[in-house]
């Protein structure tokens, strides 16, 4: 019966899709970059997509922080520990220190820099609570003296919190006689390097200085 069948599953598919595209954009939306309009979007495109990507795309969320772990020497999001970076020998004896596991991700993507990276954690911020002590500065200091390194490549962003790390790690590395570099030219006053384009990361890793 048409007329029966329009009324009720009408009202009654609206209503539970409602609450079940509002609880999915809530929670897309809590995720950096993503305002309540593009969530919703990318919740739209779930719906209009077969059913077996949503059931792929599911599995591998339940599965992601099994499979991803922490490199126990870098720092660096993996599957294999330690990670193909500090498993390559070929490397060089340089260590590019960065804020965040994603920003190994983006200063690999350029293929300019080949040395070996290290993953802080986040940056000296004492209004944060966050101090020297949470941030892996001593595994770095460790790494130095280890493995032969020649030189530090400070990769923090050009921000209050990143100079003060920056400083606080060349006074540690002070006296350890590796040679101590900043990222330089390109990169803006208050910007974020997640956002650098290949150009700008490659003209600041070309135009770094001494410290």
């Amino acid at each position: 019966m048409p007329g029966f069948s329009d009324t009720r599953r009408g009202p009654y598919l609206g209503s539970f899709s409602s609450n079940a595209i509002d609880r999915l954009t809530a929670l897309f939306s809590r995720l950096p970059g993503l305002g309540k309009k593009s969530a919703g979007r990318l919740v739209y495109h779930i719906l209009d997509a077969d059913v077996s990507f949503a059931r792929i795309l599911g599995e591998e969320l339940l599965a992601f922080h099994d499979a991803i772990k922490r490199c126990s020497r870098c720092g660096a999001y993996t599957e294999s520990d330690p990670c193909p970076i500090c498993s390559d020998s070929a490397r060089e004896p340089v260590i590019c220190v960065v804020e965040r596991a994603q920003d190994v991700r983006i200063i690999e993507e350029f293929r300019e820099f080949h040395g070996r990276f290290h993953v802080l954690g986040g940056l000296i911020a004492p209004l944060e609570g966050v101090s020297p002590d949470n941030l892996t500065i001593g595994d770095l200091l460790t790494r130095v003296r280890e493995e032969n390194i020649k030189e530090v490549i400070l990769a923090t962003n050009p921000t209050l919190e990143g100079d003060t790390t920056a400083l606080y790690i060349q006074k540690v590395l002070k006296n350890t006689g590796v040679e101590i570099t900043r990222l330089a030219s390109g990169l803006p006053v208050g910007g974020d390097l997640e956002y650098a384009d290949r150009l700008t990361l490659s003209r600041s890793f070309r135009g770094r200085i001494k410290l």
